[in-house]
């Protein structure tokens, strides 16, 4: 038997993106590099390379590995692109993004997750992701725009002022639904000062909430 390098769990893990369908062989690529297992609570570690969410600190979770690489396909990353995450989390999802792209703004509300995927990321020598806390929903002015956005928890609605920080040509995903119940993944392409929405799959995600946390 010819030995791969990789243990039998993370070959599976793998061979279960492509039977669900995903082709980009550069998001497989990623999603391959990217050690799942520095990223779940050492308790989870075991369950690292199954194909489902896990839970993490503050209350929230680590994303169904298929959902974070059909997320990614469909934002159909080039090397030069900025892309701005909201929702860090574990950091799992920006170090995903960082391996296919120019640079990637995180933002994150818990002050524990930040710090924490922070540490993680410049642990794997990611040092084009910046994690920084603060409220997606309301970011100052002077960050400018992005070719691509990506929200990794649900809104009830998009905010007019997330859709204004999408350069033309970018594309936007977000769950889209109520904040406790099934949501709608949508897909937003800006281009020529009107905006392409498509529906994608149903999905859920822990809530989008406002401001940063007082506690944790």
């Amino acid at each position: 038997m010819i030995d791969t390098g990789h243990p039998p769990e993370q070959m599976r893990f793998q061979l279960s993106l492509r039977r669900r369908g995903i082709s980009d062989a550069r998001v497989l690529r990623a999603m391959e590099e990217v050690p799942r297992d520095r990223f779940v609570d050492p308790t989870d570690r075991g369950y690292a390379w199954r194909d489902s969410a896990l839970p993490i600190s503050c209350g929230q979770t680590i994303s169904q590995p298929f959902v974070v690489a059909y997320m990614t396909e469909q934002l159909q990353l080039e090397p030069s692109h900025r892309v701005l995450e909201l929702g860090t989390g574990s950091g799992y999802q920006a170090a995903v993004l960082a391996k296919l792209v120019r640079g990637v703004l995180s933002v994150e509300r818990y002050r524990t997750l930040a710090e924490t995927a922070r540490a993680r990321l410049e642990g794997l020598g990611l040092y084009n992701v910046e994690v920084m806390l603060g409220d997606g929903l309301d970011l100052g002015s002077n960050l400018g725009v992005f070719d691509r956005i990506i929200v990794t928890a649900a809104v009830e609605t998009l905010p007019q002022s997330l859709i204004d920080r999408l350069d033309d040509g970018g594309i936007l995903i977000a769950p889209v639904g109520p904040h406790h119940g099934v949501q709608t993944l949508i897909r937003m392409r800006k281009s020529g000062g009107t905006i392409e929405r498509r529906e994608l799959v149903a999905v859920r995600f822990v809530p989008a909430l406002p401001g940063i946390a007082r506690e944790l």
